[in-house]
């Protein structure tokens, strides 16, 4: 991100308490023995003492002393990664650190899409009369369900980004027949796409995935350049679908606590005539299925 990465909700208050209330219990979980210093004797409070994480930090206790006091609202970016690394702290909680902090977030690399656990696979599988697929923050399709390849057609994408989803969107010619609001569609991931890159500056994947959109797609390139940004939200999507006409669905978004980079999206009719017209949608992909297998099937 080009500027501080802000809270949302709250008052600086509450932001400056939180980064405190953070900073004390990341201290008081850790030993003298963790980060290789004398124990000292007795002490009367658990964890570190502050002007040890100081001293490891290379940060002055009082600066050090403020922030945990909650007084110093704006530590700089070097502050930030010494007591980071004086704590001890994984990078996901050096993440919440510098959001906590109102700083700019260091770069971090997303999980590949093959970090989806088998639990969630056959989760996403289970769910037979509702599209779901899991996408990770670069928007790479680590699965989908055979519900969401009957309504999106998700294997149509073609290299050198099958598996993406943004790529599906903007380079199958499937997905504009499919989405009856193409436009607005597209718009909307393409704003949930820009603000999920912005955590990655510098990513390679990133790069090589925004130039072949821009290469590709005429309304990638001028939208891209408005720098459109959105968060996650729940929302409405409308399905023109071969065989069963329009289908509403609405869509929520998930995130796995063990991974929250990766992001599970569920689609679910808007109706009971939505859910009528999914189910012959499903109906029909099953049949022609076994039409397909009956016909290649080898007979005595």
């Amino acid at each position: 991100m080009s500027e501080s990465v802000r809270l949302s909700g709250g008052s600086e208050r509450h932001r400056r308490e939180a980064l405190a209330e953070f900073l004390r219990t990341r201290r008081e979980r850790l030993t003298p023995d963790d980060v290789g210093l004398p124990s000292g004797g007795r002490r009367r409070t658990p964890g570190l003492r502050r002007e040890e994480v100081a001293l490891l930090s290379n940060v002055g206790i009082s600066r050090y002393t403020s922030l945990e006091q909650g007084r110093d609202a704006k530590p700089s970016e070097g502050v930030l990664e010494g007591i980071a690394g004086a704590l001890r702290l994984s990078p996901e909680e050096e993440w919440h650190l510098f959001v906590l902090a109102d700083r700019t977030p260091p770069p971090c690399i997303p999980p590949p899409v093959e970090a989806i656990t088998p639990a969630l696979r056959r989760m996403l599988d289970d769910l037979r009369t509702s599209p779901a697929y899991a996408i990770s923050t670069r928007g790479d399709l680590a699965h989908w369900n055979a519900a969401a390849e009957t309504v999106f057609g998700l294997s149509s994408g073609a290299p050198p980004h099958e598996r993406n989803l943004l790529w599906y969107v903007f380079a199958a010619p499937l997905a504009r027949e499919r989405f009856a609001s193409w436009e607005a569609t597209a718009q909307s991931f393409l704003a949930r796409f820009r603000a999920d890159s912005a955590r990655y500056p510098g990513d390679a994947r990133f790069a090589s995935l925004i130039e072949d959109l821009r290469r590709e797609s005429q309304e990638f390139r001028e939208w891209w350049s408005r720098y459109d940004v959105a968060g996650e939200a729940d929302g409405r999507r409308e399905i023109v679908h071969p065989d069963a006409g329009h289908i509403v669905l609405d869509h929520t978004t998930l995130s796995p606590p063990a991974d929250p980079d990766l992001k599970v999206m569920v689609y679910t009719p808007a109706s009971a005539a939505d859910a009528a017209r999914l189910a012959e949608a499903l109906q029909e992909e099953r049949e022609g299925a076994a039409a397909k297998t009956e016909k290649f099937e080898v007979r005595p």
